[in-house]
């Protein structure tokens, strides 16, 4: 071979295994939120904490932080803690009363942005507790995202009176009993 034809061929070779090294290395590397990784990935939960209740339902609070450059949307929680869990943003109705009721669509946390869960607000709302929730207690919880991944994290049961909402549209939550003080006006 001539020194012409062997050096180009010798360029072409050395630029196919960069790339092919530079491939590898990248497959090996897990996808950054910033670079579309699972949303799970961008997202923290500081001071999450639980409304103690005897019995029936309770609520869930705490920061729900996106340190990805893209928005994040969460759209079902699970937890062994209660039977039935919903995302639930509270509204104010016709006749000016503060309503609980379900969010549609989940609850989207923009991109290096903070989503507060709080009473009086948007909450995760535990029905149908499968035991006591007792001031102490780590109650767990699993938050799936648009995309399917998932994040889990724990919450310490903590006593708590007020946010006295009432539930819109009568969305079958009436008559459960959340415990504490405010039980008998639907509130958690």
């Amino acid at each position: 071979m001539h020194a012409r034809t062997f050096l180009p061929a010798l360029a072409v070779v050395s630029v196919l295994a960069l790339a092919a090294c530079s491939g590898a290395a990248e497959a090996d590397t897990p996808a950054s939120p910033s670079s579309g990784g699972p949303a799970a990935e961008s997202v923290t939960v500081e001071d999450a904490w639980v409304k103690s209740a005897e019995c029936g339902m309770s609520a869930a609070f705490g920061q729900i932080e996106n340190t990805g450059d893209a928005d994040v949307t969460v759209v079902s929680v699970a937890s062994p803690a209660s039977t039935m869990l919903e995302l639930h943003e509270t509204v104010e109705n016709e006749s000016g009363e503060m309503v609980m009721r379900e969010k549609d669509g989940g609850f989207t946390i923009p991109a290096g942005g903070v989503l507060a869960l709080e009473p009086g607000a948007n909450h995760i709302m535990l029905m149908g507790l499968t035991a006591p929730a007792v001031a102490g207690d780590e109650v767990t919880f699993t938050l799936t995202f648009s995309d399917d991944s998932t994040l889990e994290l724990t919450a310490p049961a903590k006593d708590y009176s007020g946010a006295n909402e009432t539930y819109a549209g009568g969305e079958g939550h009436e008559g459960m009993d959340m415990g504490g003080d405010d039980a008998d006006a639907g509130g958690h």
